[in-house]
């Protein structure tokens, strides 16, 4: 709007009198000034007021005192004594006039015929009349902007272009829109004053004579502009007039750039607005509003922002308009000024060798940028980064040599000067066309010499761990292995926006960095020597050398030039803390990896050094003075005892050397390793490897205390990020027996609220027991129980940390527990401390334990068992003292154990016949069965030899609920003690759950005194009813007998459709062997299985009829079989038959009666005639039964 430049605006000072009404400052305005503001002032004096305070009243004495000097004031006041309601009835009649004509009439009811132009019709007027003017074209613009649809004109009006009525026609408007604001609301206005020449200076007086109308008009007329306002003549108006409000009270300039972005319209405006704050504030060594505006929208989380913003930088590109009025070129030069004024001295690229420096001191090419420029530097990086990445600014050569001076200029060792050098190194990686001649290309490769150079003093220098070093590093790593794909997720992550990067833009860079900087070998070689990163955590964040030392085991490197990383990588697990840095767990596995896969097939010794046994073993023994000597299985059981050092904070005289962190990494990779070196049995087998990767041995797993470990890591999930999930995958697969549900279950009982809640209960008493105190006690067990019940009772309120001290004195003298006249609650108290030391130390607890059980015999022997023998065979659980077997405590953790040494054993199997594959390799080459047979074969001996571990515990468990032949004459407390036994043995036997297991000993078959404990206390035991038709099918007749009585109780048990179908089985099986076995055999068949009948009927009763039809017919062959003896059965048939007919005429009868009126039968030794009366007691039972409805 360049036809507003003559003219005069309102000052911000006098704004902001208006806005505060201070009648003081109003005062202080010139003249010119004050004639720009009369329309609101003389309103203000004339209109009663709504504020009646003596404060305002003198206020409004001074207005008057100050406008009676004026002349124009006289002109106002008649303006003011106009009927506006008259006046606001012509015009709503005008307006349906014209939207009845249509907008294009000449006709109108506020104006009549004008004789001569709008100019002097004004001139000669009154003050009505000249209000009817005003109004009369301003309504006609009004609706032609309705009417326009959004396209931009511009209207010709005499009235507002006459530079010598304009004040008037100012005053007339600001009176209008003051008297009528409901017809001439102040956003329309305002949007029809952009359609007029010297609309700009209209809109400013009118909103300075409303200044509390500020924002509500720059709200709308942003709202109603255009998306990109440098684009069409309306948009740069609008921009223009915006800028013009802004200037007027610069204080909510900031407030409209913020509705523009609000809006995403009218960018121009928006930097405008921050090149004109920029202009105003004060100069300083901080980043400009400039930089941070412009940062924002490109970096900011609002892609529609960013995209907005981006089209205005792209536009402005296309249009060619780098003149002075365009506002991307203002923004240019502005953001190539505060570069430039960064820049230390005006650098030449001309490359000088070191003499000639000396020789030309006025000419700086090693320039150091100030410390008080790096934070700006990076920022105007980051900026020209999103320029030109993310909105597509094309660089001019000017910008491109300032921005490749500041990019190579050496900034100070500060973590800043860190961070600029990273975003330099990074903006020169994504904008290679930057450098553009040999010379600049040359000053490139200089300054990443010097980069080399100065990494480790930067390093030291600032502290900062994540050093440019490390990155330099990686990305000659990524140029040698040819991922430019990851090269170029590391420029933008560091640069911290996603942009564009074609990969063949870093040709030239790859051939620079793999020819003249850094080499494969020079890369090795230095990766090695960078020191690790002391407490390694995700807070550190950047690129570290571990990120280096990843890729280049990832590619080989270190094997394929021969330099040994195995101490690195231990130093840096060594220096880890929590939260997990997440790079930790992918070096470890390629680091294994790395160990067990040559580099490549011709030279397969090309592998890295496994972590020693020695090393792994320092760091689980953090005791200061402690000898870290390897220990043996047999002098390592005291040894073991001291993990009592582990518990944090709670013992101050035992410190640790390495955090928990590093404990649970190097578990972490033993344990991988371990697997992976299984897996890869059969390749290691086959290779030409000289020196294989052997396994670490059992007695270094045994020190290491792993389940302690992994409860601790349960505790630090959110900080371990995936470790924790990791290593119970690993200990789920090879250590089984430590992931027992039941041990999970045990540790949130400890560590639960009511652990919280003994915790508070503890006393000092409690603390100061000693484990030789424990064995005093112990030992005056014969005579004295209240002194040892007291200790334990204490450390009950110990966590299961501090218990380990107690661990050994504990389990030794369980033996001493098995004599008569103990407590029980002592056991049951010694059973509570075993699990809570089980979930802290469960395998060495475990050995300890099975040793102290050992029968007194063996104990004299010193027959001491190990790991690996409880493993190989876990059945010498079982084979413990005899009167553990009638202890409910004490066999509850046999229990335990035998259940976890069984799945220790499968899991050792496994592992073995991995281990031992290679042995089947070499033969199966010349087998005729196919390569494949012998690992089938020995698959299937390891399945039978476990199956038999499994049949073999479930037999003696059984057995062991047996009562021997003593416990059968005594007394009740026996009996009571026996079922507890079976109680303890029979639920909490999870090997008696086994399918495998059931089957097996269904198929020996075992004492029908347990079938009620088994089917009663076994969940499992259901699945029988699949197998009892094939033990029905067997020839022997001990086994079918033994299927018949079990399947008597399943029914009771399980009263099941199925149950129904395999009972009708069995009864015709037993009609089918009564024609088939000889009398002996009948009588030894049918004498334990008939009382089963009795179970079926009870069971289902629609059995009934079968089971009376088979019951007559053994009677009847019976009979058939003495049919030549003197002995006359006909009675006894003839009652069985009337059994049948009639039951409810004997249904009183019971045993008793009938072994009375048969007593002479009874004593008979005839196997017939007891097979008689065993029927007919049958009969009674099944009588009775359903009458009584049992």
């Amino acid at each position: 709007m360049a036809e507003c430049s003559g003219l005069q605006f309102v000052s911000p000072y006098a704004f902001e009198a208006m806005q505060k009404v201070d009648v003081v400052r109003l005062a202080a305005l010139s003249d010119p000034e004050l004639r720009l503001l009369l329309p609101c002032l003389v309103r203000m004096a004339l209109c009663a007021p709504a504020d009646q305070s003596q404060s305002w009243a003198q206020d409004k004495k001074l207005i008057l005192r100050l406008l009676s000097g004026v002349e124009a004031v006289n002109s106002i006041v008649a303006l003011l004594s106009v009927d506006f309601h008259a006046l606001e009835q012509d015009a709503s009649k005008e307006q349906q006039l014209r939207h009845k004509l249509g907008g294009g009439s000449g006709e109108s009811i506020l104006v009549s015929q004008l004789q001569h132009g709008l100019t002097l019709e004004f001139e000669h007027s009154d003050s009505p009349r000249r209000l009817r003017l005003v109004l009369s074209e301003l309504l006609a613009i009004m609706n032609k902007v309705l009417e326009s649809n959004g396209e931009f004109f511009l209207k010709s009006s005499e009235l507002f272009e006459s530079p010598v009525y304009l004040e008037e026609a100012a005053d007339v408007l600001c009176i209008l829109q003051a008297e009528l604001p409901s017809l001439l609301p102040i956003v329309d206005v305002a949007e029809a004053l952009l359609h007029v020449k010297n609309g700009a200076w209209f809109l400013c007086l009118l909103v300075a004579n409303v200044p509390d109308s500020f924002n509500e008009v720059c709200r709308g007329l942003i709202k109603n502009g255009e998306r990109q306002d440098e684009e069409s003549a309306g948009g740069r108006r609008r921009t223009e007039a915006l800028r013009h409000l802004c200037k007027m009270n610069p204080s909510q300039a900031l407030r409209v750039r913020g509705m523009v972005v609000e809006e995403c319209h009218l960018p121009g405006l928006g930097v405008a607005l921050t090149l004109d704050h920029t202009k105003n504030e004060s100069s300083d060594d901080g980043v400009s509003d400039l930089v941070c505006f412009v940062s924002g929208l490109l970096l900011g989380t609002n892609a529609k922002v960013r995209t907005w913003f981006g089209t205005f930088i792209r536009n402005g590109q296309q249009r060619k308009r780098d003149n002075i009025s365009s506002v991307l070129w203002q923004m240019r030069r502005q953001l190539l000024l505060e570069l430039m004024g960064i820049l230390p001295t005006v650098r030449s690229t001309h490359i000088v060798e070191e003499a000639d420096v000396d020789m030309e001191p006025n000419v700086s090419v090693y320039s150091g940028l100030k410390e008080e420029h790096v934070v700006k530097a990076s920022a105007l990086l980051r900026l020209y980064c999103a320029l030109m990445g993310i909105a597509g600014l094309k660089p001019t050569d000017e910008e491109a040599e300032q921005l490749l001076q500041l990019m190579t200029s050496r900034p100070p060792a500060t973590p800043a000067g860190v961070r600029f050098v990273s975003l330099s190194f990074c903006m020169l990686l994504a904008f290679s066309t930057l450098v553009s001649t040999p010379e600049q290309e040359q000053l490139m490769v200089m300054w990443l010499s010097w980069m080399i150079k100065e990494e480790a003093y930067f390093e030291s220098i600032s502290g900062v761990s994540a050093s440019f070093g490390e990155m330099l590093l990686l990305v000659a790593m990524y140029f040698h292995s040819n991922q430019l794909s990851a090269i170029i997720d590391l420029v933008c992550s560091t640069l911290g926006m996603k942009i564009v990067i074609k990969p063949s833009s870093l040709s030239r860079m790859k051939t620079i960095f793999t020819q003249e900087i850094f080499t494969e070998q020079v890369v090795t070689a230095h990766a090695v020597r960078v020191p690790v990163t002391g407490n390694l955590s995700a807070n550190i964040t950047g690129f570290l050398p571990i990120h280096c030392i990843y890729q280049l085991l990832k590619s080989r490197s270190f094997t394929k030039h021969k330099v040994s990383i195995k101490d690195w990588i231990y130093r840096q697990l060594c220096e880890t803390t929590t939260p997990l840095h997440p790079q930790l767990l992918p070096l470890i596995d390629v680091y294994i990896n790395s160990i067990l896969t040559p580099a490549s097939k011709s030279n397969p010794e090309a592998t890295n050094q496994p972590v020693t046994e020695q090393e792994i073993l320092n760091v689980f023994q953090g005791l200061s003075g402690v000898n870290p000597n390897f220990c043996s299985q047999e002098s390592g059981m005291q040894h073991d005892l001291c993990m009592w050092f582990y518990v944090q904070g709670e013992n101050t005289r035992l410190t640790q050397r390495y955090s928990i962190t590093t404990q649970l990494l190097v578990l972490y990779y033993v344990l991988s390793y371990e697997e992976a070196l299984l897996a890869n049995t059969k390749t290691l087998g086959t290779s030409a490897m000289q020196k294989k990767p052997k396994s670490y041995s059992s007695a270094l797993m045994d020190q290491i205390p792993i389940k302690y470990l992994i409860r601790q890591a349960q505790g630090l999930q959110q900080e371990l990020g995936g470790l924790h999930s990791a290593l119970l995958r690993l200990l789920a697969t090879n250590y089984p027996h430590l992931c027992i549900v039941e041990d999970w279950i045990c540790e949130e009982q400890i560590t639960g609220t009511d652990a919280l809640l003994r915790r508070m209960l503890l006393t000092n008493i409690a603390k100061n027991h000693s484990p030789k105190q424990l064995q005093e006690a112990f030992s005056m067990l014969p005579g004295n129980h209240t002194q040892l019940m007291q200790i334990l009772e204490h450390l009950t309120l110990l966590s299961a940390g501090e218990l380990i001290p107690y661990a050994e004195v504990l389990t030794s003298n369980m033996n001493c527990l098995l004599n008569a006249g103990v407590p029980r609650r002592i056991l049951q108290t010694v059973n509570k401390l075993w699990m809570v030391l089980n979930t802290v130390m469960p395998r060495r607890l475990w050995v300890m334990t099975v040793n102290a059980l050992q029968p007194s015999v063996k104990i004299v022997r010193q027959q001491k068992y190990t790991q690996n023998d409880l493993m190989i065979d876990p059945l010498i659980v079982l084979r413990c003292d005899q009167r553990v077997h009638r202890s409910p405590p004490l066999m509850d953790i046999t229990l335990h154990m035998l259940n976890g040494y069984l799945l220790a054993s499968k899991a050792y199997l496994n592992s073995h016949l991995k281990e031992t594959a290679e042995q089947d390799i070499r033969p199966s080459q010349n087998n005729t069965m196919g390569p494949e047979a012998p690992e089938v074969t020995r698959e299937e001996l390891k399945n039978a030899l476990l199956a038999a571990q499994d049949s073999a515990a479930v037999q003696i468990l059984l057995e062991i609920c047996l009562p021997t032949e003593e416990e059968k004459t005594q007394s009740s407390n026996t009996h009571s003690l026996l079922k507890s036994v079976h109680n303890t043995t029979g639920p909490k036997s999870p090997e008696l759950e086994e399918e495998d297991s059931l089957l097996c000993n269904l198929r020996e078959g075992y004492p029908c005194e347990l079938l009620a404990l088994t089917v009663a206390g076994i969940p499992s035991m259901h699945i029988c009813l699949d197998f009892i038709p094939e033990l029905i099918a067997q020839p022997e007749l001990e086994k079918q007998i033994f299927a018949i009585q079990l399947l008597s109780f399943l029914c009771i048990q399980y009263a099941l459709p199925k149950s129904l179908s395999v009972a009708r089985l069995a009864i015709n099986v037993m009609g089918t062997l009564l024609t088939v076995l000889t009398q002996s055999k009948r009588y030894a068949f049918f004498m334990p299985t008939l009382p089963c009948l009795v179970s079926f009927c009870q069971a289902f009763p629609p059995l009934y009829e079968d089971i009376m039809s088979l019951l007559i017919q053994i009677g009847q062959v019976c009979a058939s079989d003495v049919a030549t003896q003197t002995r006359d059965f006909d009675p006894i048939i003839t009652r069985l038959q009337q059994l049948k007919d009639k039951p409810h005429e004997v249904s009183g009868l019971c045993k008793d009666s009938s072994n009375k009126s048969y007593s002479r039968d009874i004593a008979s030794m005839d196997p017939d005639v007891r097979l008689c009366q065993c029927v007919e007691n049958t009969i009674i039972e099944i009588i009775n039964m359903s009458v009584s409805g049992v």
